[in-house]
């Protein structure tokens, strides 16, 4: 990554431009520095360097060594133009700016996956998951697959419907309609902002608990938005239980959670080249369905009530 540092930005440490421009955290940033992987006008430079307007930045990629590639997720479907995959939590999609290596693209290659789409670092991602968030995710395996489920998506006729633990009891049935960018004031967050991107995502809850006080929800994507849920949710006063970044932290923390309760449970699409209809349902994992089990909550038959 290259980018010049601009006259707001003159005068701050070189590891807070860094962080600011990326999704790096500072102490990332700051072992990068240390490995000389951050250039300034192509020499190595302290990260507590004074970044002047005008200065080229170069963030370079780890040397790459070799690894093994994780291990294929369960597949739940595959032919030849389409493949449908069960995430599971604490996976990445595909590479980015804080991530390189032991992605679900990795697995997907190793395993013979066809490197399909415009994208030769995403081949045949169509949309994602985060890290975080287990369950279902649609895979084009040809051309015309590919093309097809990014048809789909743009015209928001792909059914998908998540299970998330909230804070709080929100209403019993709600539509937020909010556009999503990227916070002004953290980049490492997504916030609804005017000029954002158009995302809309319901809502129906399932269980009510009041001891701690929370809500289990089904959510259903109208758009598909970077944290889509997440940011709706937390507007709402309602943040994903252990989702530390946008406020549901304490609620995971009280339910013993290592990681968010999200899950994309339920996936619905039309074949991108057949056009016959195709629906999967994946329940929720050992993880979460625990946590419910532990508030009286029966995980068994979430699934078949969405």
């Amino acid at each position: 990554m290259r980018f010049v540092v601009g006259r707001t930005e003159a005068g701050d440490r070189l590891d807070v431009v860094v962080a600011r421009r990326t999704d790096l955290s500072r102490s990332a940033v700051g072992r990068r520095i240390a490995d000389g992987l951050v250039l300034v006008d192509g020499m190595r430079a302290p990260k507590s360097h004074e970044c002047a307007e005008g200065e080229p930045i170069e963030i370079l990629d780890p040397v790459d060594v070799d690894v093994a590639p994780p291990p294929l997720p369960p597949v739940r479907y595959r032919d030849d133009d389409v493949a449908v995959i069960a995430k599971p939590a604490g996976l990445v999609v595909h590479p980015g700016a804080a991530h390189h290596r032991d992605t679900l693209v990795d697995a997907l290659r190793a395993h013979g996956f066809p490197a399909v789409g415009s994208d030769p670092s995403r081949p045949g991602i169509v949309h994602r998951l985060d890290r975080d968030t287990s369950g279902l995710l649609l895979v084009g395996c040809s051309e015309a697959g590919y093309a097809g489920l990014v048809e789909q998506l743009a015209s928001r006729s792909v059914e998908r419907t998540y299970l998330a633990l909230v804070a709080g009891h929100p209403p019993q049935r709600a539509r937020v309609d909010g556009p999503i960018g990227r916070s002004p004031t953290d980049r490492t967050r997504f916030a609804i902002i005017p000029g954002g991107k158009p995302a809309v995502t319901t809502w129906e809850r399932l269980e009510t608990i009041d001891s701690p006080r929370a809500a289990l929800l089904a959510c259903r994507l109208e758009t598909g938005r970077t944290h889509q849920i997440r940011v709706h949710a937390s507007t709402a006063g309602h943040p994903v239980a252990g989702d530390a970044r946008y406020g549901g932290g304490p609620l995971g923390r009280s339910l013993g959670l290592d990681r968010m309760f999200l899950h994309a449970a339920r996936l619905g699409f039309r074949h991108p080249v057949t056009g016959e209809p195709m629906a999967f349902a994946e329940p929720l994992p050992a993880d979460l369905a625990a946590v419910l089990d532990r508030l009286g909550v029966p995980p068994g038959d979430l699934v078949e009530r969405l």
